[in-house]
Parts: C-alpha cells; structure tokens; sequence
C-alpha cells in the first residue's frame, strides 16, 4: 500500500448532546482550513479508531471523526443492558450526524466509510444531498435484509461446522429471519454471562466468515476489548433483526438522489460477508458513480484497497466542498 499520512492527533474534541439522554463522542483532526470529511466507522457499533485519520492529507483535511450512539467513547453505553436502545436507530444516527455538521459549523463534508459505516452513508447523503461534496465508500453495503440473510444464514454454505455452532448458541433451530433477533434478546439480556456468551458466538461467526482473510492471524472481532465486543454484538443485532429501520432496497432505489455527488466504490471480488453484487447494483443505480474492483480483496481489504482509498481522497482534497460556510 502507498504511504499512509503520519498519526496525528485531534486539536479539538467533545460530547455532543443529542437528545434522548445521549452524548456523542466527537474529535477534528488536520487543518482547521481544510476541506471538511467525516468518516463514518462500521459495525454498527464499532466506534471510531486513529488509523482512518491516516488515509487523510492533514495539511488539505479537516477530519472529523465521531463514535455513534452506544460505542466508543459515546454515553450511554450499549454493553450496559440498562442502556435503552429504542433511541439507536440509523434515523437517530442521520439526525445525529447532522447535529454534528452544525455544531461545527460545516456546510458540506466529504463522507468515508465502508461496512455498515456505507450503508448509513448513502441513508444520510439521500436524506442530506447538499449537505455532503463527494463519497468515498470500501466494502459496499446497503443493509438488505437480504444482505443481512447472507451474512448470517446463506453464507452459513461455505462455514457449516461454524454455523451449526452458531444457531446452537442462539438456543437451537430458531424460525427463518428469528436468528438475528435471538441474539439481540441474547445480548441485552440481564445475565452477565449470558450476554457473555451471546457475545462470544457472535464474534466467532463474524470472525469465521473473515477467516480467508486473516488466515488465523487475528480475530477482528473476538478480539476487542469485552466491553466494546458486547456493544458492538448488541448494537449489531438491534439493527440487524429490524432491517436497520429501510425498506427492503431502499437505498438502490433511492441512488438516483445522488446524482451530481462525485462517488468512488471500492469491493473486494473476494467479500465472504459482502458480496460483489451489492456495490455492482449500487453502481448501476447511481449515476456518475466509479467502481473499482479488487481481485485478491476481501471485506476488510488490503493494501491495494488502501491504494485506491488514498488516491480517491488526494484527488478530492483540493475539491470545492463548499465546507467551512455555516450549515
């Protein structure tokens, strides 16, 4: 992979009221001048991390980075099953991103992210088109419920023994489209170690279906710290077992509201949990939109990924974002 720009470190940072007896976790990187860009983490319910400051051109870049409702360093936590989670949807989250964006004072932003971070990308920006400049998307999702059927059932073909262990710790056969929503009743259960394990079968699903590419070298799920790991897997499935609150193909149908938004795609051929056929459909829907495949790429990418993902965002940099004008 090209070089990435050095660590840098937030010049300003705060927990943003949201409403709901929520708080937000918020940091700006790079120059105080710069084309404004919000990255958008995964999950849902990953929280933000300093490696995706690194993509950016801290010198062209304001970089604003934030930890959704119930993760990160945002309050309350989900890990705490007292949190309620009737207030964690991707309309909140859409709410909250625009909260954010007149906290700052921001016009227009760049908005980067893959995984789920995609999927409410693309519901913000047609929800919000004058309010984002351009899109920049790794590993495509739309949050389907068929996507959701794949990762957590279809995908089961290539992972038997994995799978069967899987729907065991969800309390046996559950009925189709029940399994997510087991563990989402798993995972906010009163019993500590019931949400343990619940947690624990979670992450090794999710870390089975990434094992072609990490080839036993890490566990990006399995191994987070336990409290990030449970919010993450009830955060997960609260969204997962209610379609992320879209109509089925919601967002595909919509892309036309994207037009005039300059949009890189970029998807590993190679995506066990996300297949091609996502970011290919999303593609054709929204004119104007580049897709770029990578051969030897899976969901979580590598090095030509990164490539890709640095030369999008140089070739925006210097864009006119209309970004620094009050919202």
């Amino acid at each position: 992979m090209g070089e990435l720009h050095p660590p840098i470190e937030p010049y300003d940072k705060g927990m943003l009221d949201v409403g709901d007896g929520n708080f937000v976790y918020w940091e700006v990187c790079g120059n105080p001048d710069g084309k404004p860009a919000l990255v958008v983490h995964g999950g849902p319910g990953s929280g933000c991390g300093p490696g995706a400051r690194r993509f950016f051109d801290p010198a062209r870049y304001r970089i604003v980075l934030f930890d959704q409702r119930g993760c990160g360093r945002s309050t309350p936590h989900a890990s705490d099953p007292a949190t309620d989670m009737r207030h964690n949807t991707t309309g909140h989250l859409i709410a909250d991103m625009e909260r954010l964006r007149g906290h700052l004072g921001i016009g227009s932003w760049l908005l980067y992210g893959g995984s789920w971070g995609s999927t409410l990308i693309l519901a913000y920006a047609q929800r919000h088109p004058d309010r984002v400049s351009e899109i920049v998307i790794p590993s495509v999702t739309t949050t389907r419920r068929s996507e959701i059927d794949w990762l957590y059932r279809g995908v089961g073909r290539y992972f038997p023994e994995q799978w069967e262990r899987f729907v065991a710790g969800a309390g046996g056969t559950p009925r189709d489209g029940d399994l997510v929503a087991a563990y989402a009743r798993l995972a906010g259960h009163p019993d500590e170690s019931v949400r343990a394990k619940a947690t624990a079968d979670w992450c090794a699903w999710e870390d089975a279906v990434l094992s072609g590419e990490t080839r036993g070298t890490s566990l990006p799920y399995g191994g987070r710290p336990p409290e990030a790991r449970l919010a993450l897997v009830r955060i997960c499935s609260h969204y997962f077992s209610h379609g992320a609150w879209l109509e089925e193909g919601e967002l595909l149908r919509g892309a036309h509201r994207l037009a005039g938004i300059p949009g890189v795609l970029i998807h590993g051929r190679l995506d066990m949990g996300g297949p091609l056929d996502t970011a290919w459909d999303l593609h054709r829907a929204w004119p104007g939109a580049e897709l770029t495949v990578v051969e030897d790429a899976g969901h979580l990418g590598d090095a030509t990924t990164g490539d890709h993902v640095l030369r999008a965002l140089d070739r925006f940099a210097d864009g006119n974002g209309n970004g620094n004008g009050n919202g």
